[in-house]
């Protein structure tokens, strides 16, 4: 999956957990892109069964689009955590630099930084 839908399904993860119901133009105005070129990645997103529109035009995941969404919020957070609180990085900072870190970084690193703050429970409460 490349950047950009990775970044269009973590926006729509974090602001259906604000609010119950979010439509395109939700994302558009999130992420400061045009109406067009968010929907042009959902019509994407929805060809690869990530997401379904509602008649009312609201966007939900499918099973898979959360199993998907679900894992590169925690991926974001999990690396938040540890360069906030480990590399002693500014809150936004570390924010920016887990979600470039987050599309490259190998599934072995983030398991032993998922670890590390597993093993830390003192990280597991700071703020997302």
């Amino acid at each position: 999956m490349n950047k950009s839908a990775e970044d269009y399904i973590k926006t729509l993860y974090i602001l259906k957990r604000k609010n119950d119901r979010v439509r395109s133009v939700d994302i558009a105005r999130e992420l400061g892109f045009s109406r067009a070129s968010v929907s042009a990645a959902v019509t994407g997103l929805r060809n690869e069964n990530i997401i379904v529109m509602q008649r009312n035009g609201e966007l939900e995941f499918t099973d898979k689009g959360e199993r998907i969404a679900s894992h590169i919020y925690e991926r974001h957070t999990i690396l938040s955590r540890f360069l906030s609180y480990v590399a002693g990085v500014d809150e936004e900072t570390a924010k920016a630099d887990a979600c470039s870190m987050g599309h490259f970084i190998s599934e072995r690193t983030y398991k032993g930084i998922k670890k590390y703050i597993k093993n830390h429970p003192e990280l597991k409460t700071v703020r997302e």
